[in-house]
């Protein structure tokens, strides 16, 4: 109790409240109008929820899309809030950077005003939400060697003879950061050469540097040719999509004469991947770990 000198009134202080902390994982991705894209982004969902969900300081999981597809991040951000989050731990599902998870992700959650993003939202009539949790966004894909395993596995599965062997890479690149997706590509053609010994490797793009055609693809492998006797042809996507595995990557492929005597290509992606559902779960419990931390 206190006494007020002005009124000469006894009062009591009240203790001051505070909301107690929930924290939730949203997986963030790019969207596609590939109902087989979206299924493989959802069944990461479906595998790493329960192992995060062990975890006491983590209410809930969701799964949400940049653009083209339902539900969208402010959807996503809109029923945390509804849910009384006060955390949210945000895990971009991305290869790389790239204007996308450096500009277009923070505006569309209200934590950056980018003007060239504004206006791409506003064209593409992508909502924006700034939630009234505080936002934890954690490393990209490319943070650790994952992408390194995640290729060795497919090459090691279709190669033969790696003396005889090159390797192609074929991804969807950003003209803005192409140093940094060539750095990337580099690494992993590194990994592949001294695990394997294919010392032969060169890269592609299928998105829109390529402006999504396949000769970029067919210049690629029979760069490769050139040297060696058969290529193997690996798209590091995150996960399948018709029109890239099939339409893009697929129709480079089968431009090439003796295309399946001298080309290894299986129109696969990197999900799923155990080790990338590893390191979900992984992030999502040291991140709310560090969250529930007290701070010195």
């Amino acid at each position: 109790t206190r006494f007020c000198q002005v009124t000469g009134v006894q009062t009591c202080a009240l203790p001051i409240l505070t909301k107690p902390q929930k924290t939730g994982v949203l997986l963030v991705s790019h969207g596609s109008p590939s109902k087989t894209w979206r299924r493989a982004l959802f069944d990461l969902e479906k595998k790493v929820a329960p192992e995060i969900m062990k975890n006491r300081k983590i209410s809930g999981v969701k799964t949400a899309f940049m653009e083209y597809n339902e539900p969208s991040i402010a959807t996503c951000l809109k029923e945390f809030d509804k849910e009384g989050y006060t955390d949210l731990i945000v895990i971009p599902v991305f290869l790389t950077v790239s204007p996308h998870s450096f500009d277009d992700l923070p505006t569309i959650m209200g934590q950056k005003e980018d003007p060239q993003s504004l206006e791409t939202l506003r064209l593409e009539k992508i909502e924006r939400y700034k939630p009234k949790a505080t936002l934890h966004v954690t490393p990209l894909l490319d943070f650790g060697d994952m992408l390194q395993k995640n290729v060795l596995r497919r090459v090691q599965a279709l190669s033969r003879n790696p003396a005889e062997e090159g390797l192609v890479l074929i991804g969807y690149g950003d003209e803005v950061y192409e140093k940094e997706w060539k750095i990337l590509f580099e690494r992993v053609s590194e990994s592949v050469k001294a695990n394997t010994g294919i010392d032969t490797y060169t890269y592609a793009w299928c998105g829109h540097i390529a402006r999504y055609r396949s000769e970029p693809t067919t210049e690629a492998v029979k760069t490769v040719l050139e040297k060696k006797r058969r290529a193997l042809v690996i798209p590091v996507l995150v996960a399948f999509d018709e029109n890239f595995q099939i339409r893009i990557i697929g129709n480079g492929v089968s431009n090439i004469p003796d295309e399946k005597e001298r080309v290894s290509y299986k129109p696969d992606a990197l999900l799923p991947d155990r080790d990338i559902e590893q390191w979900v779960v992984e992030t999502s419990l040291n991140t709310a770990n560090a969250i529930a931390t007290p701070k010195q």
